[in-house]
């Protein structure tokens, strides 16, 4: 099922709550989960429990077999912490039970397939790879500064002096906070009998209305600097800032630092040390000639990966509330632009998987009231945004209310 259908079929289920289903889930089927339990490689032990949230409906078939919201509960099966600069962590999860908001609860067998926006890698098993600290940005800089000391010892001890003010040693250790996500992919099938509680969301009515106002909105942002197309917009919010705000939050997503000269001193700490930046500047886009009214991302343990969007609020009312339309990307990368002389993010060029992300991220606080995809046939289907990256889209908007 695609990314359109999905949505779409969700709406026409949400009605449905609190029905219950018996549904067979396949191998291979894919499940998308949040850590609520912390896991660090250098105190956690074999055996530890962690427990974790199903955050995105399991669909087979058509029909949602698993709504999010179900908690997972496995163990740490393998656990090598990184102790020197040479050293590389891993770490192996067992996933052992599902379990659904009434209490029932079915084994599985699975393996880790994804852990979002890391800076640490899969095997073949599903087990974590860690990073090496000697050969971080900030590893490689001890190592010259060594080098410096065998000819030069007091130079050296004050360039250490110098790189300790501005960087810390990198650690190595696989650090999941709770929040950090993943996704598992059964190695059996599941018998799955528990109830699918759906949030009573309903479609956002007029229709026709709805229709119009959003094909009444810019479908591209542009750059700050010289006014190049960039980035599609793909979803609008229906609702107060401070609903908007506190949706987010919520969800786990964190307002962007501006762009200063501190921001980006940070920005460099950070990929340096090869660590996460909650609170990472984005660069402006414009809509309409303005920067954006909000800037929220959601990190995990590297600069180089994130989900981020921007939102502007529009003029004008829909039942009134205030309208707000928001351009949603995912960052898979970054690389340096001969163009630009600067780093750049690269993006997943398919955005509607971005746009699912967030729909689901906000249905699962139980904040929303409403949800429509609206389709609008003025956007050509593929285009690139400023930096070059493919823009694959249905050309529809998601539409939520709160």
């Amino acid at each position: 099922m695609n990314v359109k259908s999905a949505l779409k079929k969700a709406a026409l289920l949400f009605a449905a709550a609190g029905l219950a289903t018996a549904a067979q889930i396949p191998s291979g089927a894919q499940i998308q989960i949040r850590l609520t339990t912390e896991i660090n490689t250098s105190t956690a032990k074999v055996g530890d429990a962690f427990q974790a949230l199903v955050i995105a409906p399991v669909v087979v078939d058509g029909r949602v077999a698993m709504a999010a919201g179900a908690t997972l509960a496995g163990r740490v099966k393998e656990v090598t912490g990184a102790v020197n600069p040479d050293d590389k962590a891993v770490l192996a999860l067992s996933f052992d039970e599902i379990r659904d908001v009434s209490g029932k609860k079915a084994s599985i067998a699975a393996k880790l397939s994804a852990v979002d926006d890391a800076r640490e890698s899969l095997d073949a098993d599903g087990r974590i790879q860690g990073i090496v600290a000697s050969k971080t940005g900030s590893g490689r800089l001890d190592q010259g500064i060594n080098k410096v000391s065998e000819k030069y010892p007091s130079f050296a001890e004050l360039l250490g002096t110098v790189k300790q003010a501005v960087l810390k040693d990198a650690d190595a250790n696989i650090d999941y906070k709770p929040g950090v996500e993943m996704t598992i992919a059964l190695t059996k099938p599941v018998d799955w009998t528990g109830a699918v509680k759906i949030p009573d969301i309903a479609s956002i009515q007029p229709e026709d209305g709805l229709f119009r106002v959003v094909n009444s909105q810019p479908f591209r942002t542009a750059t700050q600097k010289d006014q190049r197309p960039s980035d599609i917009t793909n979803l609008m919010f229906l609702g107060s800032r401070q609903q908007i705000e506190d949706a987010f939050k919520k969800a786990g997503w964190t307002p962007a630092a501006k762009l200063s000269d501190q921001s980006k001193l940070e920005t460099f700490r950070a990929m340096a040390e090869m660590r996460g930046y909650q609170e990472a500047p984005v660069s402006v886009l414009l809509l309409d000639g303005r920067a954006p009214d909000l800037v929220f991302e959601k990190l995990n343990d590297t600069f180089a990966a994130r989900h981020h969007l921007r939102i502007w609020q529009r003029p004008g009312m829909f039942d009134g509330q205030e309208v707000w339309v928001c351009s949603a990307t995912h960052d898979t990368g970054i690389s340096f632009s001969e163009e630009n002389r600067t780093f750049i993010h690269k993006i997943d060029s398919n955005i509607d998987l971005e746009r699912a992300k967030v729909v689901n991220d906000l249905l699962l606080t139980g904040l929303v009231r409403g949800l429509s995809l609206v389709e609008r046939g003025g956007l050509p289907p593929d285009l690139s945004n400023a930096t070059g990256d493919a823009l694959k889209t249905d050309r529809s908007m998601a539409v939520i209310q709160f």
